[in-house]
């Protein structure tokens, strides 16, 4: 008797969108599926299983299915931007009560939570979700409902114990949702630690071409209520992705393994050769042994990612005038394409940011490493004070 062949790996898996082939054409690249309304059986019923465009498209759910199999999930949900994917799971919570949150994180999100969430009748609580004593404090058994982590946490790239906080969350009876936009299904996997959620800016790594602002979420359990009512969400709010953004985003996941391992290396090298630099004060990187969350990140992630920040000496205006004169990298917001950007973040965050008046933020993208520092080098140089 033969042996079953052996399950496929996520690279492979996501490499060949699965494997599927066109059945028409036989063509080996998905197609992109415009059509919002389809035909109906002489029966009344829609034996296709697509009746309408807002609610389901057949080329978001070839997406859905890549991003589940690479996230060991059973299902994935696309949305049209990362905030749209966030902001439904808190609203599709069951009933009002308590919200715990990384105190580092994405500032829009926690900036929604702060002001938005309250309309809904949640309390929030920013914490330290590093600390696992402080989340233990801040969850609320019977009342808390929800604990939100981002890890690594935008732009201090604080690492959170993500089985950690899943078992203080399940013995008080709450929820936890990871954002795991910079770790990537690659590096890794919250559902296999616990968590009930995972979520995705998708507009960052997992399309990785600058082009596409998405969303998505992924479970391991598909029946769950919450779950049931993030879908109602998604098709009652119109928050369903395009078919031609989530064709680029499916072309995207095909090439995230290959891509984000190289620029895990990048930002490696990246990290200790500026950590040497005399106009660093301090460089934030999870691969750094001296880095804070170098432990729990060595346990639960298979790499550092690609994201990293430093801290220049001589205070907001030096790291200001630093992104000012480099040539190769990209001042930009955003993160996780293949060309290499910099950002001052506290200028984008305001006030109420845990971010450091002299702290840049690099995404790393697919140039050569000896080239990105040449260039960030020479910026230091001309801008020390």
């Amino acid at each position: 008797m033969s042996k079953p062949p052996a399950p496929k790996k996520p690279r492979t898996l996501a490499a060949q969108a699965l494997g599927d082939i066109e059945p028409q054409t036989k063509g080996i690249v998905p197609p992109i599926h415009v059509a919002t309304t389809f035909l109906r059986d002489p029966d009344n019923a829609y034996s296709s299983g697509y009746v309408y465009g807002r609610p389901d498209n057949a080329t978001v759910r070839q997406a859905e299915a890549v991003l589940a199999a690479l996230e060991g999930g059973a299902r994935a949900m696309l949305f049209g931007a990362g905030m749209a994917a966030a902001t439904a799971a808190v609203m599709a919570l069951p009933e009002p009560g308590h919200i715990v949150a990384s105190q580092v994180m994405y500032w829009a999100f926690r900036d929604w939570l702060l002001r938005e969430a309250p309309r809904f009748g949640h309390t929030v609580e920013i914490v330290d979700t590093t600390n696992l004593d402080a989340v233990r404090a801040a969850v609320v058994p019977g009342h808390t409902r929800l604990v939100w982590i981002e890890t690594p946490g935008n732009p201090l790239w604080t690492i959170t114990d993500i089985a950690g906080v899943v078992a203080i969350a399940k013995a008080a009876g709450a929820r936890v949702a990871v954002d795991s936009t910079v770790a990537t299904p690659v590096f890794t996997r919250p559902l296999a630690l616990g968590a009930d959620l995972v979520m995705h800016s998708a507009s960052k790594y997992l399309n990785g071409h600058s082009d596409v602002i998405a969303g998505a979420l992924a479970t391991a359990t598909p029946d769950d209520a919450w779950w049931t009512r993030i879908g109602e969400l998604r098709s009652r709010h119109g928050m369903i992705l395009g078919p031609f953004e989530a064709w680029l985003l499916l072309r995207g996941m095909r090439t995230l393994d290959v891509r984000v391992r190289a620029q895990s290396e990048a930002a490696a090298l990246l990290a200790t050769w500026l950590g040497h630099h005399r106009s660093i004060e301090r460089v934030l990187y999870p691969g750094l042994p001296q880095h804070p969350g170098h432990g729990v990140a060595t346990r639960q992630m298979t790499g550092y990612g690609a994201m990293l920040s430093v801290q220049v000496h001589g205070g907001a205006a030096a790291a200001i005038a630093v992104a000012a004169a480099v040539a190769l990298w990209k001042r930009a917001t955003s993160l996780g394409g293949v060309e290499s950007l910099i950002e001052h973040r506290a200028s984008i965050e305001g006030p109420g940011s845990p971010c450091p008046a002299n702290l840049l933020r690099l995404s790393v993208g697919l140039e050569d490493p000896e080239d990105l520092y040449a260039d960030i080098d020479q910026a230091l140089v001309r801008s020390a004070p």
